[in-house]
């Protein structure tokens, strides 16, 4: 047996099986036929079944019962008090960002982190405040409730100015609305099984996007750090506007908050530098943004900042906890398209995050049950002003590397904020605005490093750098919202484009194996004299299905087409050819049946002399038969003229391209390599129709290889089989494909192959 393997490997001693054969022998299942009734799954009821249901929408039922307490808690606790203190200053910030109050970022901090608690399934996310959907909120508010429309005429002056306390209340019921929207659209596609969604935003797209709406964050922060007051733009090119407002007015700019704010972001740079040197001997990174808006509340206070240099202090927060209140739905139709574009944002942002640390942890990160989560955070939320969520880097990173391993530590985050904003949150009524716009644009440190993709994209993948470059474009002309849907679809047109245009490359053998690859990429691959093995990179559908054909028919070597014309004109030639000698012989028929006729009324019998050939006489009857049925031609061959006379022309026939004078093509084998393909649509089984129609037109055998089940079963339902087209013409490999037309020619495969290297050298 081993002798026989050296001198015949495998590829060469197993049967070859069309596609017919196989599943005679293989027992192929048969497809079910198609209904227009979707299939309705049976539900069953009961407690398994139930139990399974409950530990899926509340992960922690599964997870907290086996929490190792030993091992995990201090690591949480420390970790959730780290991700604690970040959570104060960004929410104070991220409020600022979104136009909102100050107490409202410290509500978004504690009810969705709270509520992530026990719907959520990755362990170190950090859910809250995000500067990304910060500014998509911003837009929102800035666009619907500008500050222009409560701006109030003082009694008895000409001057003009800002109730505060309207816009603010407005913009608070706005941004519920808002976020109420966002929970109900991640529930339902949450429990639609919708989590797949995601992969329509590819990472070129997320981070250019993520990228733009930092330079959005930045130009919005420059106003706190200036001290400017400026008109609030919306729509297109608003971003563009407020840059080019803030550039005008430099010559006002305070000093004092300037001084400020650049103090500010010097200290909590160098510090969170710091921090990443040192972060394998300190047990928690330092927290700069906590004693950065201590710092500077107390100094505000005792140095009076805003009465003596006229420094933006960000004023009253409230204390205690706010009653449920639910959202006026007057604003659902005006934000009903922001909101769906923020519940994907925020969504991906999240899945995105999660996935990386669940890899790199061991644990696996349910899709669907992250937008029901988040959809819930952002859900109950909006009953309690809170505006939507999603997760930050900065916060993740810090709570995965000071030794979190659950959300435990994002419950020791929200009781932190709980007792901000009971107790301590009325005491940084005099904290500087500046401070806050500093923190902001410090932590977008990380999202401005994304710019470096442009380089590493140009490198690795065009097409990818333009869905960057697109997005990032289109969303700071356009503004966040109309900048996503562009980027979408520009990413979604690129891969229409990609599949519409593909690969196509004709294959060849490498000699002595049964591989077969691009004979312009490799030197050794050679093509079988007479087979033309033809490979597309992409499926087969209606929007490439003509290039698809012309690209084969280019490929073949021969105008295709007009050989099939030239065709149709010599047999349409013939024809013609055809009915002239039929009514020919037709005349000569009717003249010898009158010549019979005559002959039986004299002489009751008559021998016909052709020429040549003499008739023996015979019984009037069959004398007069043989006269209605025969004639003999000039060249003595006998013909019947009965058929001849009763049957049409040969037009229904298809002789042969050498009887009609023509010159065969240099293939007898057509084999189409349908491996890349994943779908067939109406339009792709008439293009393979007509393929083989064309191509056996002109005596060309086609042959379809690489069939995927799905497909096959597709061809099916499609009527695809035929007299003409059946499963013999479908193989499962290349090879076998190969091997089966080489050897129906009576020619030896490696023979074939070695003669045409021989040739070649």
């Amino acid at each position: 047996m081993e002798e026989n393997d050296e001198r015949c490997p495998p590829w060469i001693e197993h049967s070859v099986l069309s596609e017919a054969e196989l599943e005679k022998i293989g027992l192929r299942r048969q497809a079910p036929p198609s209904s227009t009734c979707p299939k309705i799954p049976k539900i069953r009821c009961s407690g398994s079944i139930a139990k399974s249901l409950l530990f899926r929408f509340l992960p922690i039922l599964a997870w907290l019962p086996r929490y190792p307490v030993k091992e995990w808690l201090l690591g949480d606790i420390i970790s959730g008090f780290s991700v604690g203190i970040m959570h104060l200053p960004q929410g104070l910030a991220y409020a600022l960002l979104a136009g909102l109050p100050p107490v409202i970022g410290l509500y978004s901090a504690f009810y969705p982190v709270l509520l992530y608690f026990f719907f959520g399934t990755s362990r170190h996310i950090s859910v809250g405040p995000f500067a990304v959907i910060s500014v998509m909120i911003g837009s929102v508010t800035d666009s619907l409730e500008p500050t222009g429309k409560y701006e109030e005429v003082i009694n008895g002056t000409d001057e003009l100015f800002t109730n505060e306390a309207r816009r603010d209340a407005a913009r608070v019921s706005l941004v519920a609305a808002l976020t109420f929207l966002v929970g109900i659209f991640q529930i339902a596609l949450g429990l639609l099984q919708f989590g797949f969604v995601a992969t329509y935003l590819s990472e070129p797209l997320v981070r250019g996007y993520t990228t733009a709406a930092s330079v959005q964050v930045l130009i919005s922060q420059l106003k706190y750090v200036f001290g400017v007051s400026l008109r609030e733009y919306s729509g297109p090119l608003s971003l563009i506007y407020t840059f080019l407002e803030i550039c005008s007015k430099l010559p006002q700019t305070n000093v004092g908050t300037l001084v400020t704010a650049l103090i500010a972001m010097a200290a909590i740079l160098l510090v969170k530098m710091l921090n990443n040197k040192l972060r394998k001997w300190l047990p928690i990174p330092i927290p700069i943004e906590l004693i950065a808006i201590i710092v500077s509340t107390v100094i505000s206070y005792f140095a009076k900042l805003n009465t003596r240099f006229e420094i933006s202090i960000v004023g009253d927060i409230p204390s205690g906890l706010i009653p449920p209140e639910a959202p006026q739905v007057s604003y659902f139709g005006k934000v009903v398209g922001n909101a769906f574009a923020i519940a994907m944002v925020s969504y991906v942002i999240c899945i995105s995050l999660g996935k990386i640390f669940a890899l790199k942890h061991g644990y696996t990160v349910d899709s669907n049950q992250e937008l029901i989560a988040l959809g819930l955070s952002n859900f109950v939320g909006s009953f309690f002003q809170c505006f939507s969520v999603s997760c930050s880097m900065s916060r993740s990173l810090v709570q995965e590397s000071t030794g979190g391993h659950s959300q435990v530590a994002g419950v020791v985050s929200s009781l932190i904020i709980l007792v901000t904003i009971l107790k301590i949150g009325e005491l940084f009524r005099q904290l500087p605005k500046a401070i806050l716009a500093a923190i902001i644009i410090v932590n977008l440190k990380g999202m401005f490093k994304q710019f470096n993709d442009i380089r590493t994209l140009w490198r690795s993948n065009f097409i990818d750098l333009l869905i960057w470059i697109v997005t990032f474009v289109a969303t700071i002309l356009l503004n966040l919202d109309m900048g996503l849907g562009v980027a979408v679809a520009f990413s979604l047109l690129t891969v229409i484009f990609r599949t519409q245009m593909p690969h196509y490359s004709t294959l060849g053998q490498v000699s002595k194996t049964g591989i077969y690859k691009d004979v312009a990429e490799y030197h050794k691959a050679e093509e079988i004299p007479g087979v033309k093995i033809f490979h597309s990179s992409a499926t087969v559908y209606f929007a490439n299905a003509a290039m698809y054909t012309e690209a084969l028919k280019k490929q073949c070597g021969f105008d295709v087409d007009r050989l099939i014309e030239k065709k149709k004109k010599a047999l349409k030639k013939k024809q013609k050819h055809d009915k002239k000698e039929a009514k020919k012989a037709k005349k000569m028929a009717s003249g010898a049946k009158r010549t019979c006729d005559t002959g039986n009324k004299n002489f009751g019998f008559v021998g016909i002399d052709m020429e040549t050939k003499s008739q023996e006489p015979g019984e009037p009857g069959d004398d007069c038969k043989e006269c209605d049925t025969t004639m003999t031609e000039s060249n003595g061959c006998v013909n019947d003229l009965g058929p001849q006379i009763d049957i049409q022309p040969p037009s229904s026939c298809n002789p042969s391209l050498e009887s009609l004078g023509l010159e065969k093509p240099p293939l007898h084998s057509l084999i189409l390599d349908l491996g890349p393909v994943n779908f067939v649509d109406t339009v792709c089984l008439k293009t393979l129709k007509n393929i083989f129609k064309d191509f056996q037109e002109i005596e060309v055998d086609v042959f379809l290889v690489g069939c995927h089940a799905s497909v096959i079963t597709q061809l099916e339902r499609g009527n695809f089989f035929s007299e003409t087209i059946t499963k013999h013409h479908l193989f499962a490999t290349m090879h076998d494909a190969v091997t089966y037309v080489t050897r129906n020619r009576g020619e030896n495969l490696l023979q074939t192959v070695k003669v045409n290297h021989n040739t070649s050298l």
